[in-house]
This record gives structure tokens, sequence and C-alpha cells, in this order.
């Protein structure tokens, strides 16, 4: 019996040796892979793979949480425009809180640490609850994305991946928001002002690193007053606004580019636009190389301004301004092909390059490239964009921004 035992032990033994040498052996065929080839590779996924990837292991989580990551994914990323709709339309009221279970509602995670809202939910019109959706644009075609994501605000700005929607819980409060992370905090509350008065402006500070919100907004005796909140800080700043009548008109956001926000002042036949210089803080008058007309818009291209003009039915010209100072405007791209003179230009392509136009006439999108020179119209894989939504330039991110006391992931 003792010798059957002892056996029995000897067998045990052998067979525990060899499966510590075959795992070995399996670990030694597994190449060794820097985290800096991982990072290579981990940010040439789709962005819903990376957020999945973040968690495979420790090691990964980290490298994809890490700054340098998160900046390299960007440089990488291509513009979208984002937009919000609403696919009710009857006034039925319903609960803040989401009815599909893999949908997440910006008020009721706003709200999260208030027991009686859970108690007692606000109800709302179903109509007014948005979903905020983005479209792609890839090989002449576009596609719609869901985020999952309700909200009752709009959008008023977008910047670097990060989005300002209006805080219904609050008037005239605003809140700053990743849609890809899910992060969001609520911002400080500013001078309260009629929505059609007011506009605001979002953008990055390339010397200090802050994000800067500018809130424009016109008083009952026509003088344009300015605030500017800097992302992390308490409170707004007021500082001093453009000249009495210099602007009249809010119907555009503002576009960042060489490193200020500018402003078309009016709708029609207006010469020149207006621009906040982030780090000086102060306006300035540009002048336009040709009156602005209705379809023509101002556009960032590459890091630079760009100025879109029909100088005539069949032509539309691209002018490029590269500093704030001189007014030198050279244009850059005459567009002589499929040209149709309601074709507003959107943006342009941060990694092609290529320009985005959307018929004023029906809503169609339209891409033009610069290299081939040609013009295609864009072909709807799914769905369509609602005529009334407002898009505006994203791109999407892992980006989040400085001071993040306060804020939350969803």
């Amino acid at each position: 019996m003792a010798r059957l035992l002892r056996l029995v032990e000897k067998r045990a033994y052998i067979k525990k040796i060899e499966e510590g040498k075959r795992k070995q052996q399996e670990t030694d065929l597994v190449p060794y892979l820097h985290d800096d080839c991982v990072s290579n590779i981990l940010v040439r996924l789709p962005l819903d793979s990376i957020q999945r990837s973040r968690f495979v292991c420790k090691a990964w989580f980290n490298i994809i949480d890490n700054a340098k990551f998160i900046a390299a994914h960007l440089r990488r990323a291509e513009s979208v425009l984002i937009f919000v709709s609403s696919p009710r339309t009857e006034t039925t009221m319903v609960p803040i809180l989401p009815e599909k279970p893999n949908v997440v509602s910006v008020e009721a995670r706003l709200n999260q640490s208030n027991s009686a809202f859970f108690l007692e939910q606000p109800l709302v019109s179903a109509a007014s609850k948005f979903s905020v959706q983005f479209i792609e644009f890839k090989d002449g075609k576009s596609l719609i994305r869901e985020y999952n994501i309700s909200c009752l605000g709009k959008i008023r700005a977008s910047c670097n991946g990060l989005i300002l929607l209006d805080n219904k819980m609050k008037k005239g409060g605003l809140i700053l928001m990743n849609p890809v992370t899910r992060k969001l905090v609520p911002l400080p509350l500013g001078t309260l002002f009629p929505q059609h008065n007011e506009s605001y402006g979002f953008a990055l500070s390339s010397v200090t690193g802050n994000y800067k919100v500018v809130h424009l907004f016109i008083d009952n005796l026509g003088y344009i007053n300015c605030e500017i909140l800097i992302i992390g800080k308490k409170s707004w700043r007021e500082v001093d606004g453009p000249s009495f009548g210099l602007i009249r008109w809010f119907g555009y956001c503002p576009v960042s580019a060489i490193g200020a926000l500018h402003w078309i002042p009016q709708i029609d036949h207006n010469d020149y636009i207006v621009s906040l210089e982030l780090e000086e803080e102060k306006f300035r008058q540009i002048t336009l190389p040709k009156s602005c007309r209705t379809y023509d818009r101002i556009v960032e291209v590459s890091g630079l301004l760009g100025f879109v003009t029909h100088d005539e039915v069949n032509q539309i010209d691209v002018w490029i301004l590269k500093g704030l100072y001189g007014d030198v405007w050279i244009k850059q791209h005459s567009i002589t092909v499929g040209c149709i003179l309601d074709m507003v230009p959107l943006f342009s392509l941060r990694i092609k390059g290529e320009m985005v136009f959307k018929r004023d006439e029906d809503g169609s999108f339209y891409v033009y490239n610069f290299q081939l020179k040609e013009m295609t119209k864009v072909e709807m894989l799914n769905g369509r964009v609602p005529f009334s939504a407002s898009c505006l330039t994203h791109v999407n991110s892992l980006v989040s921004w400085c001071g993040t006391n306060g804020a939350q992931d969803m």
C-alpha cells in the first residue's frame, strides 16, 4: 500500500513538472512587445475597439489612458459632423431617464447624486428628447452613427472632441462633455440672455493649454458684451467686447483657426469678419478679399482660416489667411467642376483634406477632392440628417479637459 502511494505521488510530481515545462514553452513562443509597439498598434484601431481594449489588461489600460496616446489618437482622427436629432414627434410626457437600456441620459447622469431625482423623475415631452449622433464621410459615402446618448439641450460648440451642451436642468447653464468617453461636468453659470441674441465659441489655447469658452451677447442697447470662462475655473471673466455695431447677427457658429475665434457678423453683403485673439483676448476686424454672400462661409483648413466664396454660378474660390495680421488672403483653389450656387461649405476633412459641402435646397452632401479636382455627390448609406438639424464640425477623441474636479464617468 505504501509502495502504491509513493508511485502515485511520483507520477503526480512528474506530471506537475511536465505541465510547468509546457506552460513555459508556450510563454516563450509569445513574443514580447514593447509598450511603444503596442501603443502604435492600438492607436490605429477603430475608436470602439480602443474603448474595449482598455479592459483587456492593466498594461493596455495604462497605455490608452496615457496623455501621449490620447494626443497621438487625436492627430490621426478624421473630422465628422455632430448633431442632435429628435426621433419623436408626439407630445406625450416621458421620464428624463432613457427608455432603452443601452442609452445614457445626460441629465440623469448629471443628477445621479440627487436621490430625490430618481424617486420623483421629472417628466418632459418626448419630442424634446434628442439623440446625439455624428456623420462619417469616407470614399464618397456617409454613415450616420450613434453615441447612444440622449439629452434635452442642443450642442453649442465643439473642440478637440469636447462639446458644449445646453444644461436644461439649470437655466442658462452649460455642460461640458466628451461623447466618446462619456465624461461630463456642469459649467458655472454666466450671464443669462435670450439664445437668439448670443453666441458661444470654444477653443484651446496653444500657449497655456487651457480650454476657453467665449460668450458673446447683445444687450438691449445693441452693445456686444463678452465674457470668458477658462475650463477648471469657478467663474466667468468679463472682457471688452467688439466695437458697437461691428456684429449685428449670430446666425453662424464661430470658427477656430490661427489662434483666434472668427465670426461672420451678418448674413449677406459683408466685407469683413470679427476675430478674437485667444491669448490677448482682444477683438479685431479683418477685411475679406471680397464681399461675403449668402452661401459663402469661413472654415478651418489645415489649421488656417479659409474663406470659401461663390465667384460665379459655376465656380467656387477658396481663399486662405495664414495669420491674424496684415489681412493677406491668398486664393489657393478655384473649383470649376460640379459647382452649384447653393452649395454651402461646411468643413475640410482634417486628414484627407477634402472639402464637404451641403446643398441648401435639399440637404444633400458633396465632397470635393482637391488633388483629383473632382466633386462627388455623397451617397447616404443609412438614414438622413433632419433638415432642421444644426451640424457642427467635430472629431471623435479620448481628450479630457484641464481642471477635471467634478468630472463624472458615465
